[in-house]
This record gives structure tokens, sequence and C-alpha cells, in this order.
């Protein structure tokens, strides 16, 4: 075999590989020997099969494997030999003329081949000790856990029937029939019987509820109102309707208990310990969001201390994933470049520059996890898996399954795992400053916000300013 350099810019490197034909003899010759030993086919006996048999039946089949395993091999020498540290898998192209590639088969020319590759990028990894991070705090309030508790006692809130005659308030439940119809004939879904509905609850569509509104029990009336135009069901967006409306009976709303008998309602032993375990969610979404803004901003740090080409394939491949769900998302939403004032060419550039950082960034925590020798252990996969796996319920068996039987959607599982960890490295390195913050504050997006991460999916280009009212704009 022999193996020629033929190209090496930046990244790229492309290789010519060529296995003579008295290379390709051998190996055939030494694959029909081995068949040989095993070959059972019939008016022969085991281990006896002529070798030129096995030739006339399967040559061809044979010098297909030896030319696979051939590339392999190359590809393999030219990793080993070079040094290399490949960005993506070798790209092998093999002739595709069909006279040629039936000579090859038949052991009469050469195999001629070439190997395209892309290397990663080699750079020092910085000094991170000069590197300043704010770290928000928050700490729990009482009034913090006393919001959570009221809103947590709302679902448990009695309701009393309202004296005879009295008419439905704002904030009173209505139990209701009611029958929805779109040009006078009734519509599927827009029909029940005894729902009911808490008025200023904003269940129904926008004026269902305000025309409820002095309502008594027993009252039959048609309330009219009009889908909004983003209505998730086509043929009712945007479209006058009219309900049928009988109302069965009107309550109040009663005070809401809190105390022990609340606390049992949640699994509790009493109120102390419901406050504890409500104190304790709080703390632990205050430091996620903490840690959140904390690590994109180290992004951002890092982001600025590290320069070096980038493989132009895994640049391509990370842009189309990006452009695909921006694609997506506009389809969805309905909306065009000129509604988020802008243009596909400019929103195209943007997006190529967060490709940028997410590949840089992902080729900088990978090298730095790989010189700290960060590993993810078994136990730390399986608790991911199944906290994934409890976010489809009913279904986790087959979620459990199915990351089991692909290492590639498996791979997507250890990845946050990997790159946290490689973050907690960085974060031991550098200088944390704590700062007490307001809840409006940590949770407030920075003004300047790039991605949590490389792989990180929801960072997207600022919007442009506004523009002259002749054009479209989103107030989103």
């Amino acid at each position: 075999m022999q193996v020629t350099q033929t190209l090496s810019e930046g990244l790229k490197r492309e290789f010519q590989v060529v296995v003579s034909v008295s290379d390709l003899e051998k190996r055939m010759a030494s694959e029909l020997e081995t068949m040989k030993a095993k070959a059972n086919i019939p008016g022969f006996r085991p281990g006896k099969v002529p070798t030129v048999h096995l030739r006339r039946l399967y040559g061809k089949q044979v010098m297909a494997d030896v030319v696979q395993n051939a590339v392999t091999e190359a590809n393999k020498r030219i990793v080993e030999e070079n040094s290399l540290r490949l960005a993506l898998e070798p790209q092998v192209k093999l002739p595709e003329d069909q006279a040629q590639v039936e000579n090859i088969l038949a052991g009469k020319a050469d195999l001629e081949l070439s190997v395209a590759l892309e290397v990663l990028p080699q750079f020092e990894i910085a000094d991170h000790s000069d590197i300043t991070l704010e770290q928000e705090v928050l700490p729990v309030s009482d009034a913090d856990i006393d919001e959570a508790i009221n809103r947590m006692a709302e679902g448990f809130r009695p309701f009393n029937d309202k004296p005879d005659g009295a008419g439905a308030a704002k904030g009173d439940k209505v139990a209701i029939d009611f029958v929805g119809k779109l040009d006078g004939e009734a519509f599927e879904g827009g029909s029940a019987e005894g729902h009911e509905l808490e008025l200023g609850s904003n269940q129904f569509i926008p004026g269902f509820e305000d025309q409820l509104i002095e309502a008594k029990a027993g009252d039959e009336k048609t309330i009219s109102v009009t889908f909004p135009e983003d209505y998730n069901a086509a043929h009712l967006a945007g479209k006058p309707v009219t309900f049928d409306v009988k109302v069965r009976a009107v309550q109040a709303p009663g005070e809401v208990q809190i105390n022990d008998d609340l606390a049992k309602q949640f699994g509790m032993e009493d109120l102390a310990k419901l406050r504890q375990a409500i104190h304790d969610v709080i703390e632990k979404d205050y430091k996620t969001a903490a840690r959140r803004k904390m690590k994109r901003r180290l992004l951002d740090a890092l982001d600025g201390k590290y320069t070096f080409d980038l493989p132009p394939t895994l640049l391509v491949q990370e842009m189309n994933n990006i452009w695909m769900q921006v694609e997506a998302d506009m389809k969805e939403s309905g909306k065009t470049f000129a509604d988020e004032n802008t243009t596909e060419e400019e929103a195209r550039a943007e997006y190529e520059k967060i490709a940028q950082r997410r590949v840089r960034l992902g080729l900088v925590l990978a090298e730095i996890g790989e010189k700290a020798k960060v590993q993810i252990t078994d136990e730390e996969v399986s608790k991911a898996l199944v906290e994934r796996a409890r976010q489809f319920p009913g279904q986790e068996k087959a979620v459990w399954e199915y990351y089991q039987k692909n290492p590639q959607a498996l791979a997507e599982i250890r990845a946050p795992i990997f790159e946290d960890k490689v973050v907690d490295e960085i974060l031991a390195q550098v200088k944390l400053v704590d700062k007490v913050v307001t809840k409006a504050e940590l949770m407030a997006e920075d003004s300047a916000a790039g991605s949590e991460s490389e792989a990180a999916g929801d960072e997207k280009p600022a919007k442009k300013a506004a523009k002259p009212k002749t054009k479209k704009k989103s107030e989103d």
C-alpha cells in the first residue's frame, strides 16, 4: 500500500492511496484460505473445497471485502503515521468508472482512492486565572415562600353556591353547558357539559368570560366571540363564532386556609415541613438561574481568549443545524425576516457568527476537558437518562430502551454532563465575586446574551433597531 499526501492547507489534508494488484491478490488469497477452512459447500468435504472454486463462486464478494478492509487500513495508517486528530470521519473517494471498478473486483487493476480529512486545530490552553465573574446570589425570603404557598393553596380554595338570583362576578366559578357554532353549525371540540370556569382566569377565548359577568344560575345566553388570528386550529383562526351557554351554578370563592391540613394535601407532615420543602425548591431554582448566567459570562470570556481556524465542514454542519431550526421556528410562527426587522442575508450572517462561536467553544471545552482528564461515570449517565425518561410519563421504558440502543442519542445525554464538569473545572481557576441581586435582576437575561454552551439552541442574534412604520415589525 502506497500513501502519498497531496494537500496540506489549513485544517484540510488529502492523501492518495494506491493498493497494487499484487497486494490485492495476496489479501484475497488470504481471505479465501480462511473461507476454505470454514466453507460447507454441497459436493465437497468441509475444508476441502478447492480455492479456485471458491474464487469462482465468491471472488467479487471477497474482493469487495478486501477493498473495504484496505480502505479501513489506509485511514488508520494515515491517522497514526501523521499523528492526526480528526475533526470528522475521513471522506473516501473510490473510483466511479464502472469498468475500472469491475477490473478492480476482478483482480486486474490497482485500487486507487483519495482520502480527504479535516483535523482539529492546535492551540494552547489559555491562563484563566485573570477572569473575574460575578456570581449572583439571592437568598430565599419568607415572602418568596408565602407567595409560592398562596399560589399552591389556590388549587384548594373552596367555592360555595351563591344565593338564588345572585349574579356572577370576576373570581366566581360558574358551571356551564355550552355548544360552539361556526356559521350556525356546531364545530368539533366546541361543546361541553358541566364545565367549571373561574371568571377572570382567561382560560377561554378573549371576551367569553366577560360576557358571563352578572349571569345567574339557570340563565341561557348566546355569547359572540372571535377566535385569535394565531389560534392553533386553522379552520377557526380569526373566525367569528357563537356559543349557546346554559349556566348551571354560580359559586363564590371562600377563604384559603394555610395550615397543617393544607400541607398534608401535598404529602407533608405539617406546614413547617412544607415551607422548608418550598424553600429548598426555590433555592435550587435561584442557584440554577445564577449558574446559567455565570456560565454564559464564562463562555463569553473564553470566546474572547481563543482565536484559531475552525474545521470548515464542522462549521457548515453547525450552521445547517441552526438554519434548519430558524426556518422551522419561522414556519411555525408564520413570521418573516421582515417581521424581525432584518433580511435573510443579514440574519444568516448573524447566525454564522453564532455557529462559529459554538464550534469554537465546543473545541475549547473539549480540549480543556481532555487535558483535565474529565471523566463521566455510568452512574451519572444513568441518572441523567432517568431524568430524561421522566419527561415522558407512561413512556419511560420506551425512552430508556431508545437511548440504550442508540449510541449517538446516548452521546446527547453525555455531552451536557461533560460540559458542566469542564465548566466546573474552569470555574475553579477563575475569580468569583458574589453579588446580591433582586429576583427581577436574577431572572433577567443578560443584555448581550450569548449562548450558554456550544451545544445550546437558545442563542439568537439581537433584533435590529426598529425601522420606519412602512415596514412590518414584531413586538414579541
